[in-house]
């Protein structure tokens, strides 16, 4: 096991790592920039390194700084969190040189996972259902006419180096195609510096649905269950929950035993998150995320598991604690993201907090780096909190979320809770009723 880990990552995943490494008996180093350096995560640690300055490009984003800051404290490993390095290949080969181990999955599997053409092959080769689309990039519009003609419309366009929903257009017919397209590649180019696309089927009312996978990198691997992550804003997830309430326990076993096979055959090591769109009792393949989720305390409730717990063992050559069979879901778990933004417009907010109260109470878990007196600054994520409540059952827990947002007081920026205070009380949520445009119908209509 690791006498030392670095966390190369800022706010409530980093503070998130350092406890399960207290528990440990593992010492922990906190990486900040100047902007950081009186934060939560910095003050937690065992040591700290300031490795540059404001902007992530020069600080969590720079690799020199981060093997430099390990190379003077001796940490032996490094957990990235989620974000920043976390799914940078060429990050972990450059540790795997230097002898620093990556708490996560080999570089070949992130390099695979990370392009969304070769995802989705290899996806198929595991026999994991994938959506119609098209065989690898689409290099011009008489192509993805064809594409298109051949597969029905709507259509969706995608870039192959994507995420966050940008390069993503839907076509809705053969006149909506061109302008899709173009615009599709234009945005890819811009935002990743790859124009190629690809098109899928677009589906009219799926869920998002993510199974949460862990493998032991020695051919085994489990299945923790799924994730409902439908409701987002600008495919950004705001809620989420486990289980489903949309999915039923043979389902479950389907495409759970499905995704755990293609983990051990893959030789996949650590946590991951093969997402799927679900319909009319279908699931479609969309891509795997290689590395710890921001939704992750949803299914460490409802199983009773400590994931990056897990994951710092296999990293370390030791064996996962968790058997598939073993595992057995135990109540309903919500998280809501709190972010530091003001609505209608969802503008960041950073600023200074006057004054903040976590609630509290059986079923209660709040993940977040804030204190009285912190001033959240203005060059990174807007996310300040994620409030995950667990109950006997869907109905509980949603009463909990209520009661817990009710007792959380952050005073000094404006936040998300008045969303979700609202959105508790719409029929739709309480029955579990929404796909992944219920959000933004809602938003257009109330705010």
């Amino acid at each position: 096991m690791f006498d030392k880990i670095l966390i190369a990552n800022r706010g409530e995943i980093a503070l998130r790592v350092i406890r399960a490494c207290r528990e440990m008996g593992i010492a922990s180093v906190a990486v900040h920039s100047t902007a950081d350096s009186d934060a939560m995560h910095v003050r937690m640690a065992d040591e700290s390194v300031c490795i540059g300055p404001n902007s992530s490009a020069q600080s969590y984003l720079s690799v020199p700084a981060i093997v430099a800051a390990c190379e003077i404290t001796g940490a032996q490993a490094i957990h990235p969190g989620y974000g920043f390095l976390s799914e940078n290949a060429a990050f972990v080969q450059v540790l795997e040189d230097h002898g620093i181990t990556f708490i996560g999955p080999k570089a070949e599997h992130i390099r695979i996972m990370g392009d969304k053409i070769t995802a989705k092959e290899t996806a198929k080769k595991l026999g994991i259902p994938v959506v119609p689309g098209s065989e690898g990039g689409v290099p011009d519009l008489e192509t993805a006419e064809t594409v298109a003609g051949e597969m029905g419309y709507p259509v969706i366009i995608k870039a192959t180096a994507g995420g966050g929903g940008r390069g993503m257009k839907v076509a809705k017919s053969e006149e909506d195609l061109e302008v899709a397209f173009r615009t599709s590649r234009s945005e890819a180019k811009a935002a990743f510096g790859n124009a190629e696309v690809y098109i899928e089927k677009y589906l009219q009312r799926p869920r998002h649905i993510e199974i949460q996978v862990f493998g032991d990198g020695k051919g085994r691997g489990v299945h923790l269950g799924e994730r409902d992550c439908s409701l987002q804003r600008r495919h950004q997830k705001v809620f989420e929950e486990a289980p489903g309430p949309a999915i039923t326990p043979e389902e479950r076993a389907r495409i759970g035993d499905i995704c755990a096979k293609a983990i051990g055959e893959l030789g996949y090591a650590g946590a991951g998150t093969i997402e799927f769109l679900y319909e009319d009792g279908e699931f479609y393949f969309i891509e795997m995320n290689t590395r710890l989720q921001v939704e992750h305390p949803v299914t460490e409730a409802i199983f009773g598991v400590d994931l990056v717990r897990q994951q710092i063992r296999v990293a370390a050559g030791e064996e996962m604690e968790f058997e598939q069979d073993k595992l057995s879901i135990r109540g309903h778990a919500i998280e809501v993201r709190i972010n530091a933004e003001k609505l209608p417009n969802f503008a960041p907010c950073p600023g200074k907090i006057t004054h903040y109260h976590a609630p509290g109470g059986l079923g209660v878990r709040m993940d977040s780096a804030l204190y009285d007196g912190y001033t959240i600054p203005p060059y990174y994520d807007s996310l300040i909190g994620k409030l995950i409540v667990h109950g006997r059952d869907r109905h509980e827990a949603l009463q909990r979320l209520k009661r817990a947002l009710g007792e959380l007081i952050v005073d000094g920026v404006d936040t998300t809770v008045p969303l979700f205070n609202a959105l508790l009380e719409e029929p739709d949520i309480q029955k579990g009723d929404y796909s992944i445009h219920w959000l933004e119908k809602w938003l257009e209509r109330n705010l």
